[in-house]
């Protein structure tokens, strides 16, 4: 049934091995993870204060023993204890006094530091930027102007995150677009274009099953258009997400003020003026103009 998921035991929906304990990460969504770690015997691990003050962690013991220092005081807890952490000030160091396995609930994404399918896409990100000598680093750019956005849009943190993700790995998808075509100092033609505007479809069909799965509707999307002139799906307006709007922009923005293969670089001044120009047809305008904010604030434009 949509919006039900059940689980098998021993499933998950990716493992890693991280110093040499087993995390499973079994469910994620709304910011919110639940894994599954197991912990081998005489094993030292640590809990350390988040950066950000309002997350919470939540760890259920299902079987194994450990012990704790608090404030000097070593305290044990077995199967069906359980801890819980939120603006925590120091380190808590613990100790598995047998194979330990736990529930690990955390407000925060943590498992995408871990993923070895995460690591696989970045390496193919890495892969399609030395394909296209002309986009060196530009995921990189493109996340930083649409962070940048995003907070003057005061976006809530969960769609934060998969904006920064998803700007990341937008054009993923172009690892099947041959590297002549990519690095075409002419015109296109139709067929080659076509070949083009498979990467958006192709990204998202990358990333689902994957910890990535939910940022692939914004992939998918990101070079639609307002009035429905962008590609694959032809959408409109508000069919588009939001999140997927301001990488359109981040990302068209970049491609104007870097050097192609067809062309010189343009100034800041010059590709905000295009953007504003199709502010509204192609553009969403509140995303146009938090972004001329962030460029005046930062001096690259007058």
């Amino acid at each position: 049934m949509e919006g039900f998921t059940i689980g098998r035991k021993g499933s998950s929906l990716e493992t890693t091995l991280y110093e040499e304990s087993n995390i499973s990460l079994l469910s994620h969504g709304g910011g919110v993870e639940v894994l599954l770690h197991q912990i081998n015997k005489g094993k030292l691990f640590y809990l350390y204060p988040s950066e950000d003050p309002d997350v919470m962690e939540f760890f259920y013991i299902l079987s194994g023993q450990l012990v704790c220092e608090v404030d000097n005081e070593k305290i044990e807890l077995s199967a069906n204890d359980y801890y819980s952490a939120k603006n925590l000030k120091a380190p808590i160091h613990f100790t598995a006094l047998t194979d330990l396995t736990f529930i690990w609930v955390v407000t925060e994404q943590t498992f995408i530091h871990l993923s070895n399918h995460i690591s696989s896409l970045m390496e193919i990100v890495r892969k399609v930027e030395r394909k296209d000598r002309y986009t060196y680093l530009h995921s990189e750019r493109v996340a930083e102007y649409a962070v940048k956005i995003a907070k003057k849009l005061e976006l809530k943190k969960v769609q934060l995150n998969n904006l920064t993700n998803a700007s990341f790995i937008h054009d993923i998808g172009k690892i099947n677009v041959p590297e002549e075509i990519l690095n075409k100092p002419g015109h296109l033609t139709n067929e080659e274009f076509a070949e083009i505007k498979k990467h958006p479809k192709d990204g998202a069909e990358m990333v689902k099953g994957t910890y990535y799965e939910e940022l692939a509707p914004i992939i998918e999307q990101h070079h639609e258009r307002l009035n429905g002139t962008g590609y694959p799906n032809g959408l409109k307006e508000d069919e588009i997400l939001l999140e997927a709007r301001i990488i359109a922009v981040s990302d068209t923005f970049d491609a104007m003020t870097e050097d192609r293969a067809y062309r010189k670089a343009m100034s800041a001044e010059i590709a905000i003026d295009e953007l504003r120009r199709l502010s509204g047809s192609h553009y969403d305008s509140d995303v146009v103009n938090a972004f001329e904010q962030v460029l005046r604030e930062e001096g690259r434009i007058k």
